[in-house]
């Protein structure tokens, strides 16, 4: 049988001409994320300078003064952190304009009313018409190029493309890695990257594969079809215990050589979605690996640990404030215990007991441990509204304390639990790798489901955690929990 009888039709005829100019202005994930940064810090800070020289009677000389760097340093700082927040940096968010019009407006106000309230670091407001003109300008520009960038960097010339390399691709990742249409949201986590996979190439055992990614030939011709469909990037489909045979790993080289990226199937879905990919979990040998016991390493982990007893006793502060107006709205709604106590399995799979807020009526769990579903009827009307904003998690505090938690990780689990998603799930146990925490990586992304489906996707982002836990993903974590609490999407 020929190449061409078993190539698939919906495959669309490549473009080849000016192929080498288009893909000079094709985009990553990495890129997207860089541009949209810079461009917003030379918006925001082009901004104030615009506004203290025209609105607010100060000379040159007084802008341009060297003592006067703290302004634009603290814009940019509040910016970034506001924005982070306000998520103004997801990609799949940013290439939607309705979805980012209400982001960008609301962190280019906040971030505008907050920089203007804080003395000292901030420009004296001399004329009202300096307030009104910053806030206006920053607004209107940064909302135009938010815009500019959802309809023009969405366009497929910018979109990188790549090639898969190898046979029985699991369809899981697969219908996530192609662009679908689907009504879901997170039907294809690619979405807003610029990434598209157009298709896959094969060796002659895998000619009769039977799913959704179009064959475009034999890997003997990778580097004809690489050039043909104009890729930035070969896709390896290598599980452990697989090698390529000595002919096509040549035939790599020559890929590499011609300035292709090559990477494996899981770290281009890791890189672009935040997420460890479950099926190949098992061959990613650094969630089996101890970390490197490293200087940078120790004062990490020692550094998250002060951090945790200073939180933790600024929660305990919290928790105190609390207690008399839960108990009231308890004793009123839902009489019964103040507090909720279960067990959950910690660090190296040891249990402890967890210590929450009761938002369930009494003797929630009379028939046996389940799963809290979406608008559970077992949800006290306080309750409800303590999840929306996590604030039945404040006395876990007393957990993080106790060095039992820590502020940011992989939620604890119910031993019940843990027992099944660990049969169902590749490697579940290496989130016992790290201490349990009070917020992490799986809540701030995914909404709380009661599906297997569920715990796949946050198990996935759990394992990513684990692997890439420090202080950057930390912070990441903490700023986008302050989004979930204003935003009242706990569940």
């Amino acid at each position: 049988m020929s190449e061409k009888m078993w190539v698939q039709q919906n495959v669309e005829e490549p473009m080849t001409h000016n192929h080498a100019l288009r893909k000079n202005w094709r985009l990553t994930a990495k890129d997207r994320r860089l541009l949209l940064f810079i461009v917003d810090l030379l918006l925001v800070n082009g901004m104030l300078l615009v506004s203290v020289a025209l609105w607010n009677n100060l000379t040159s000389r007084e802008v341009f003064s060297l003592g006067n760097v703290k302004w634009f340093i603290t814009i940019t700082v509040l910016w970034l952190v506001v924005g982070t927040v306000l998520d103004v940096y997801n990609l799949a968010r940013a290439s939607s304009t309705s979805s980012i019009l209400a982001s960008v407006i609301s962190a280019a106000v906040l971030s505008t009313l907050l920089f203007l309230a804080i003395p000292v670091v901030s420009p004296p407001v001399f004329r009202r018409s300096y307030a009104f003109g910053l806030v206006g300008l920053m607004t209107v520009t940064l909302t135009g190029w938010r815009v500019f960038y959802a309809y023009a960097l969405g366009h497929t010339a910018f979109r990188q493309l790549g090639i898969v390399v190898g046979g029985d691709v699991p369809v899981a990742v697969l219908k996530q890695m192609l662009h679908q249409t689907a009504e879901s949201n997170d039907a294809n986590p690619f979405r807003g990257t610029g990434y598209e996979v157009v298709g896959r190439v094969v060796d002659r055992s895998h000619r009769e594969v039977n799913d959704e990614l179009p064959v475009l030939g034999e890997t003997q011709n990778l580097v004809r079809l690489a050039r043909q469909y104009g890729v930035d990037e070969i896709i390896l489909n290598l599980e452990e215990g697989q090698g390529f045979p000595l002919e096509s790993q040549e035939i790599l080289l020559d890929c590499r050589e011609l300035g292709l990226r090559v990477s494996s199937l899981a770290s281009v879905y890791e890189r672009l979605t935040g997420r460890l990919p479950v099926d190949y979990a098992r061959y990613d040998s650094q969630l089996l690996l101890s970390p490197p016991d490293t200087p940078a390493f120790r004062l990490y982990q020692a550094t998250k640990r002060v951090l945790d007893v200073l939180i933790g006793l600024l929660g305990l502060l919290v928790l105190g404030l609390l207690i008399p107006l839960v108990s009231l709205a308890n004793a009123l709604t839902s009489p019964g215990p103040l507090f909720y106590r279960q067990e959950r399995l910690g660090k190296g799979g040891r249990p402890f007991t967890v210590i929450k807020l009761r938002s369930m009526v009494r003797d929630a769990e009379r028939y046996g441990a389940v799963w809290c579903g979406k608008n559970d009827p077992r949800i006290t009307p306080i309750g409800r509204f303590m999840r929306k904003v996590r604030l039945d998690e404040v006395p876990q505090f007393i957990n993080v304390l106790r060095g039992q938690m820590s502020f940011v990780g992989p939620r604890p689990e119910r031993p019940h639990f843990v027992g099944e998603l660990a049969r169902a799930f590749p490697l579940y146990r290496a989130r016992h790798a790290v201490k349990p925490g009070l917020t992490g990586w799986a809540q701030v992304h995914h909404e709380y489901g009661d599906s297997t489906e569920d715990a796949r996707i946050k198990l996935e982002l759990d394992l990513y955690y684990v692997k890439h836990a420090g202080f950057y993903l930390d912070l990441l974590t903490v700023l986008h929990t302050v989004r979930v609490i204003i935003g009242f999407k706990g569940q």
